[in-house]
């Protein structure tokens, strides 16, 4: 079996842009990664490409070219594009091909996601109680794990700080302006305990990877990063997660505890080797919680580990280094994309004013969807 690289990645800025079509900005990225690999459509085999809202990706290829390749649309919740990748990760891996492309792309109405019970196999009854509303659910949940391990409201508002001073390094990013702790505080109440700035926002956006064998990538000679492990696991009994109808009392792990625990057996390295993470962060507190959940520290101690700022840029795990979700907003065919995104840029020295220091080699990305999906990759400098 090959091992599976990726040599080429594009971007377009995530947030409102009028102007395009959330297609337009899947192909505008798919060319940007072309563009920076010297490659053309033509050379691609194969494409994994999701969007939620903006329509079906495969439909990029009349923008494209008509070359006859394979294309398959992925839809996944947020976990899309983890799962695009997943695709094109276990499609290189294989040996049948040596060149792919994995695209996420969205383009959302303003407000608050808005899903139906009957799509998600629910009665009525439990969108009549209102955590179809998902700032409902993730702020219940978050008030819980405050309760139970003694995270406080103050630590909260420093993930989201950190956040938007993060995305003011980040071309990218949707919120490009620092917000201090007091005012995230003060600003209105979503669902207590979360804040208007505590949450991010429905936006739009669009990523591609350019994935390669071992073989091609060579042939390339392309800045590169090796994909060590990509895993993508789905609720097990005994977890709680995104429209849950109940709390079960025997508790079990949760889809990111077992995707992250398969991504490091399979990639041979352990939260400890972690030089850089990008972690799901819908909210300050799923930020706080998958820290944990990822095995990078134990269930409270996060109080600590952020006071002392040890997952900023310049911290011994820099999390979130473009501003997450928080900063960049969730366009969910392209978010889980985007994290890889970020590894990767970090890992060749491309992150310009956000780069992590010390030559990171390890990078980590988690991505968490409805309902209860995670996808985990872990790529490691070439």
């Amino acid at each position: 079996m090959s091992g599976v690289y990726i040599v080429g990645a594009g971007i377009h800025p995530f947030g409102r842009t009028p102007e395009r079509t959330g297609l337009q900005q899947g192909v505008f990225a798919v060319r940007q990664a072309l563009g920076q690999a010297g490659l053309d459509w033509r050379d691609i085999q194969f494409a994994y490409g999701g969007s939620d809202a903006a329509g079906k990706a495969d439909t990029m290829v009349s923008e494209l070219g008509l070359t006859g390749l394979p294309f398959i649309n992925v839809a996944n919740g947020c976990a899309t594009g983890g799962s695009a990748m997943f695709g094109a990760y276990s499609a290189i891996k294989s040996g049948e091909f040596d060149l792919g492309i994995a695209i996420g792309f969205d383009k959302h109405p303003r407000g608050a996601f808005d899903p139906k019970p009957a799509e998600w196999g629910l009665p009525d009854w439990y969108g009549e109680t209102g955590l179809m509303l998902t700032t409902q659910f993730f702020a219940m949940k978050i008030q819980r794990y405050m309760a139970m391990h003694g995270i406080t409201n103050a630590t909260l508002a420093a993930v989201a700080e950190k956040a938007f001073a993060n995305g003011v390094l980040a071309d990218h990013a949707w919120r490009r302006e620092p917000v201090d702790a007091e005012t995230i505080l003060a600003s209105n109440m979503v669902s207590d305990p979360l804040t208007k700035f505590m949450f991010c926002s429905p936006a739009e956006g669009a990523v591609a990877l350019i994935f390669a064998s071992e073989a091609k990538a060579k042939s390339l000679g392309l800045p590169a990063v090796r994909l060590r492990a990509a895993a993508v696991r789905s609720r097990p009994p005994g977890s709680f997660e995104v429209f849950s109808p109940a709390l079960d009392i025997e508790r079990g792990p949760s889809p990111t505890n077992i995707a992250s625990r398969a991504a490091y057996e399979m990639a041979g390295v352990g939260p400890e080797d972690v030089d850089v993470a990008q972690l799901q962060d819908t909210e300050s507190g799923a930020e706080i919680m998958h820290m944990a959940e990822n095995g990078f520290c134990a269930d409270g101690e996060q109080e600590a580990w952020i006071a002392q700022g040890r997952t900023r840029i310049d911290g011994t795990l820099p999390v979130n280094t473009d501003g997450g979700c928080l900063a960049c907003g969730e366009p969910i065919g392209a978010s889980g994309l985007r994290q890889v995104y970020e590894n990767y840029v970090q890992l060749t020295g491309q992150a310009g004013a956000r780069q992590v220091p010390g030559d990171p080699r390890i990078g980590y990305s988690h991505v968490y969807g409805a309902p209860g999906v995670s996808a985990v990759a872990v790529v490691e400098r070439a």
